[in-house]
This record gives C-alpha cells, structure tokens and sequence, in this order.
C-alpha cells in the first residue's frame, strides 16, 4: 500500500513527555522473562472474560504479576520531563526528507527489521537491564501479593482482627506501590497518597473545631481497610486497570500491528486532499483516529508530529500554530467515542452503569469539540493565509475499499454492546476479528511472533495504570474510612456561598491543579472521590458530575503551563512551548467550557444524552452556534479580521447560549446578530 512513511523515532521519543510509559530497553534473559510473564498475563485477562473467576482473587493475582514486571520494566531512578529538541528536530527533517524523495512508495525497513528496531533495540545505548534492587523488590512484590491467596477465606475473615503478620505484609504492599507509582509517575502521587495516610493516622490530632478532623485510625484499621477487602488497593480503579484497560490495550497493540495506524493517517490524508485547510483538518482527523490505537494523547501527538509537520510548515502554519493544531488533535483522541481514556471506565463502574451509556455521554461533547478545531483551524487558514499543499497520498476511495476493514472492529465494539454483550466480551471479540482480518494485509498478518507481541504489549501498556489505579486505593480508602469527600464538598460550597457556579469554578480549578502533578487518571480519581460530591450535594446528577470531572481531568494535558501534549508538540515543532500551549488551549476552549453546560443548567444534561432527543438535537444545535461564537472570539476572525467590539459581543453571546435557557438563549441569538452586524458595518466603513 503506498502511503505516507512513518518514523519509528517517535515512539522512544513520546516517553520523555508521556507520563505513563516504560523506562527500560530490556535485553537478554530479563528481556524473555518480562515478554514471557506479560504475553501471560494478558492471556489471563482474555480467559477471565469468559471463564470468570471471584472478582478479589483476580484483582489480587493479576496485581501480583504486573507490580513484579512494573519494577523489572521501570529504572530505579526518576526520570524526568527531557526537551529533546535535536532528536525531535531530526525525526521530523528525516519525515520531510522522506516526503520529497518519494518514500511515499513504501520504500521501509522490512518487518525483521522494524521488529528487531521496536522490540529488541540490543544495541541501543539506552539498554539496560534490572539490578539486584530491582529482583528483590519484584520477589517482594510477589511474596505479599501471594500471601492473601495462599489462604484466602481466612484471610478475608480475620480483616477486622490483622494479626501480624498481615500487617507486614499490608505495609509492605503500600511501600512497594508507592515505590512502583514514583518510578511510573513520579513523585507527586505518591507524595500525595502519604499525605493521605497521614491524614487518615493523625486525624485525632487535628485541631478541634475544623471540619476535616476526625478520630484516627491505627495501623491496624488502616491495613484492614486498604489491604484485606476492596475499599482500597482492591478496589474499583484496579478492577478497572484489570479488565478494561488491560483488555483495550491488548486490542490497540492488536490494531497497531495489524497496519491499522499505518492506514488511518493515510486515509486522513487522503480524505482531504489538496486546499489550504486540508493539513490542519488532517492532523485533527488522524489524531481522532490513532487515537483508538494508542490511547495516549501525548503519544498520539508525537506519532502525528513526525508526518505532519513538514506538511504543515509547507502551508504557511507558524511553529505555534502547528504544534497547537497537533496538541489539539492528540487530545480529542482521549475525549471520543469509542474508546475514551482510562477514567471513562472507572466512570462505568462508579456510576454502575454500561460502558456503552458513557460512550452516549460523550457523544455530543465529542462533535462540539471537533466543531470548535475545524472552525479554528478554517479561520487560521484566512487569517495566516495558509496555501494548499500537495501531499502523494493513494486515492481515498482505493484506500477504503482495500484496507476499510480496519473500521469493522471499532463498529463491532459499539455493536456488542448496543445488543447487550459486556465491554469486556464486546472488547475480546473485537480483537479476535481484528486478528483475524490482518491476513487481508500480507505485510501485516498477525503471525505467532506478531501476536505475542501484541499480547505482550498489551501487558506492559498497563503496568504503569496499574500502579497508580493499586495506589490510588490509598486515596479512595481514607476518603471512605474518614468521611473526608462530604467534609471538602461542604468546605468547598461554603466558600463558594452555596452558589452553583461558583462551585463549578472551584472545581475546575481545584481538578487543574491536581492535573498539574499526577497523570489523568489520578486525577480523575481523587477529583471523584473529593470533588465530585461538592457538585452533586447542590443537586447536579452524578453523571453530569463525573464528566465535569473527567473532561476537566483529560484537558490537563493541554492545560499551562505543564501541557505535556503541547510541550511535546513544541519539541517537534521548535516553536515556542508556552505559546504552542497557548495556541492547544485555543483550539480546545469548547471543551473547556461546554462542560459547565453540564452542571449549571438541568437543560445541559441533553449534551449529555440524557433528555429525549428532539431537546438532545436542540441543545446541540445551540451549543454549535455557541462553539462558532467562541471560534470568532478565540480565532479574531468572521467574515474578515474582528475587532474588539464584535468580539466582545461574540464572548458574552457564547456564554449565554452555553446556559441552555429560552431567555439567555434569545438574548445570546440577537447579541450574535448585532455582532456579525457590527464587523460588516465597520468593513464597510474601513473600504
């Protein structure tokens, strides 16, 4: 298949900005047992789905196999955030170059080769193995994990009286997942996770007359509560890590090696054509797109920079611009339909509700969101006065009429579970049918070698959820044990004077903060647990709750001044970060605001498909002219450039349509009107 070449480079590059990601290169014997172990675990989970097992025991045994490989795949040392601006710049020349001599043909290593450059990487510097450390905190891992297992019910029933030996092995588990989650994440959640524990022990100490105090827990109740039931390490989130994650892991690893990533930048690429918009719209589409594949919206951010950057440089598009247009992109990936990021699960399980219902949830916000990119990147394209750029692509419709098929597993998905089938079993068929139609593509058959290799990353694409969904226990379990949600949500609508709003900014403000430091599904959890109750104690649904969260727990990435999407965009760019940033957050402002539609008004529960849908169609209808009320305020730009006055105008029209009420809605529609009138007016005056 002819098609755009894609550099393998990225892939290590998107770990120096990616904050879930393995460190080590493994090699040799701690190579084969990590492949061997993972390949293992992701079968485990594939026979859980249809021969299923007591839902504690699994948690525990699949926990006991992916802690050990989490310190065996992870170095020791921090590692922090690197700008690798050369080796960006490098990727992206060698994408460039690759453009202009023709490698459009296929001209690529051979599969050996690819294989052994992705997967083995024996003579890369960055190669190293675990040391003696490492396979003793792995055996560890192992030791406290089989413990409960050995003797289960008895286990389960002395939780209230922990002899000694449980408490050892309790506190052992909790140093060894803070240990995991600092080699993962870093050290901010696990920083906040002791801080919670200490909470939850000197709670007594608290000073009396403050709301968060309560009486204190000994370790005694600490261990019972986080280690022998599933109020804390064993609880929602690692369920969550250890089945539905794990499962759409393994059918992104499945995708990726079957050409599937290969084949949606192509048929974006193709889709589009020759115009001056077509780079921008491009880049948003692939990213929607590979964004099933990878689940990542940093990595799927990398992945389109090396290709899309010459394209877009060839355009016209400033450094900024581009890598704001591919920030923008790598993010809406995490935010659609039907995949979602990891928190969406947890959304499911919390709410007790099926995965295809919160996939229904974001529907609405999805096409708003992609509504608000397309129209700044057409307003972009006028106002940089951007040329069409000619990209050797093979016809649209020979693509889709040869390599479609990679479209019929993600609809099957949907499908399963539209006729009852659980995600999981939905998920499992889905990867068998992708398995099964990569022999349409000779050069991508899914092989015995390529399979375990996709089972096996499907393995090690988890660990690093695993461990912040095991620890984040921590975080849930005091909350429950103290009380502590209620205590911050009366705290926080006591500050905020009951008002509704204002408790919606508090919120959004406190989940930016929490984004700043730990990764988003950390901080969707703790926003659940902490948050949350502040906007559903004023009377806001829980699903319109938890989605407030976790649009705003997603939207840190793309959120200054950390944006790990847009720093990494920047990188490949050579743009500058804070205003590449700068430029994500205007392409992304809908999201940011549509959500506040949500809770402010029971009319924003039809963005959320939960009114009939003739009020779900006007609600959207609306939201859009408030979307491209925003475009023009963001973009300065209507039918030529705006001026303050229309936009001003524009601003204050948005947000009243936004409210979702027949009189703020009329007021919104005529202020719009005089703003669209006003720009004529002053062109006019100005020609």
């Amino acid at each position: 298949m002819p098609c755009m070449t894609v550099e393998a480079a990225p892939a290590g590059i998107a770990e120096d900005y990616e904050q879930e990601r393995p460190a080590r290169r493994l090699t040799g014997l701690p190579r084969h047992l990590v492949w061997t172990a993972s390949g293992l675990l992701s079968i485990y989970a594939l026979v859980v789905v249809f021969r299923p097992t007591a839902v504690l025991q699994y948690r525990i045994t699949f926990l006991a196999v992916a802690l050990p490989l989490t310190f065996l795949a992870y170095r020791s040392g921090l590692r922090l955030a690197r700008v690798r601006k050369s080796k960006l710049s490098t990727a992206a020349e060698r994408a460039e170059k690759g453009e202009e001599k023709g490698e459009q043909k296929g001209e690529r290593k051979s599969q050996r080769e690819t294989e052994k450059d992705a997967g083995e990487r024996t003579a890369s510097p960055r190669a190293d193995s675990p040391g003696i450390l490492d396979w003793l905190l792995a055996a560890a891992s192992v030791a406290v994990l089989v413990y409960p297992l050995l003797d289960f019910d008895a286990f389960v029933t002395r939780g209230p009286e922990p002899t000694s030996t449980d408490l050892a092995m309790g506190i052992g588990l909790t140093l060894l997942l803070l240990e995991a989650t600092r080699r993962t994440v870093g050290w901010a959640l696990p920083a906040i996770c002791v801080a919670f524990l200490l909470y939850g022990y000197f709670g007594a100490y608290i000073p009396i007359g403050w709301e968060i105090g309560h009486r204190g827990y000994d370790l005694s109740s600490l261990v019972d509560h986080l280690y022998m039931g599933t109020e804390g390490f064993f609880g929602v989130p690692l369920d969550v890590a250890a089945t539905y994650i794990v499962l759409f892991t393994i059918y992104g690893a499945v995708l990726d090696l079957s050409g599937a990533s290969r084949f949606f930048i192509d048929v974006s690429f193709a889709a589009f054509r020759k115009s001056r918009t077509a780079p921008g719209r491009t880049v948003t589409t692939a990213g929607f797109l590979l964004g099933t594949v990878s689940g990542s919206g940093v990595a799927t951010t990398v992945s389109l920079g090396s290709v899309s950057w010459p394209i877009l440089r060839r355009a016209g598009y400033p450094p900024e611009q581009a890598g704001g247009v591919m920030a923008a992109g790598g993010i809406g990936a995490i935010l659609s339909p039907p995949t979602l990021g990891a928190a969406a699960f947890i959304i499911a399980e919390l709410l007790r509700v099926s995965y295809l219902k919160v996939l229904l949830y974001a529907l609405v916000p999805t096409i708003l969101y992609y509504v608000g990119v397309f129209l700044a990147i057409e307003i972009d394209a006028r106002r940089l006065k951007t040329k069409a750029t000619d990209v050797k692509a093979p016809p649209f419709w020979r693509l889709l009429l040869r390599f479609g098929y990679h479209f019929s597993s993600l609809l099957l998905i949907v499908m399963l579970m539209a006729i009852g089938r659980s995600p999981f079993q939905a998920v499992v068929i889905a990867t068998v049918v992708a398995f099964a139609l990569s022999f349409l593509d000779p050069e991508h058959r899914m092989t015995p070698p390529r399979l375990w290799r996709a089972l096996v990353q499907g393995s090690l694409g988890v660990l690093p959820v695993t461990a912040v969904c095991a620890v984040a226990g921590i975080i849930v379990g005091v909350v429950t044990l103290t009380g502590l949600g209620l205590k911050m949500s009366d705290i926080m609508v006591s500050i905020a004077g009951g008002n509704l709003g204002l408790t919606a900014l508090f919120a959004a403000l406190a989940i930016w903060i929490l984004g700043l430091a730990v990764p988003v599904t950390a901080s969707f959890i703790i926003a659940a647990v902490v948050v949350a109750p502040a906007l559903t104690g004023l009377g806001v649904a829980p699903p319109e709750a938890y989605m407030f969260v976790f649009y705003y727990a997603v939207l840190s990435e793309v959120s200054p001044p950390t944006a790990l999407a847009a720093v990494a965009a920047a990188a490949i760019t050579g743009g500058d970060a804070f205003k590449t940033m700068m430029m994500a957050w205007r392409y992304t402002l809908p999201a940011f605001l549509v959500p506040f539609a949500f809770v402010l008004t029971d009319n924003g529960a039809a963005l959320l498909w939960l009114a009939p849908w003739p009020q779900v169609l006007l609600a959207t209808a609306i939201s859009i002219v408030a979307v491209a009320a925003l475009a023009v305020v963001t973009g300065r730009w209507l039918v030529g450039p705006a001026r303050w006055p229309e936009r001003v105008l524009c601003a204050v029209a948005a947000v009243l349509l936004l409210y979702l009420e027949p009189i703020p809605v009329v007021t919104g529609l005529c202020l719009l009107g005089l703003a669209v009138a006003v720009h004529l007016a002053l062109r006019r005056k100005q020609a």
